[in-house]
């Protein structure tokens, strides 16, 4: 049983609220879950001190169980000072998909091939 520490959706439409929540990788993101570890409240402003609330030694026991915290809440845990997040690196997400590659390769062969007939 792979054990995560993830955010359960609350609140009303348009009104999001968060439990922060360790839970079986299996169930579903506002299913069942083990423990309510947190909360966090996006609607706050950044430095309210009420917009992220962490039960830090729960969530630290928990870890020590093999408990992953998702992106997000690696994060939380980076900002709280618990845990080093390493930023992620992906090089290739700015590359153009396959056809766009093929149609900028065409429009480079066609605009040197223009200008060789110039000259």
């Amino acid at each position: 049983m792979s054990l995560k520490i993830r955010l359960a959706r609350g609140g009303a439409k348009k009104r999001p609220f968060y439990s922060i929540v360790v839970a079986d990788g299996r169930s579903p993101r506002d299913g069942r879950f083990i423990e309510k570890v947190g909360t966090y409240n996006p609607i706050l402003k950044a430095d309210d001190p009420n917009r992220v609330l962490l039960k830090l030694d729960r969530i630290q026991e928990w870890m020590s169980k093999g408990a992953q915290p998702t992106d997000r809440v690696a994060r939380f845990l980076d900002q709280a000072g618990v845990r080093k997040r390493e930023p992620r690196n992906n090089p290739n997400k700015a590359q153009p998909g396959k056809k766009m590659q093929e149609r900028a390769d065409a429009r480079a062969a066609s605009s040197s091939s223009e200008e060789a007939a110039e000259a």
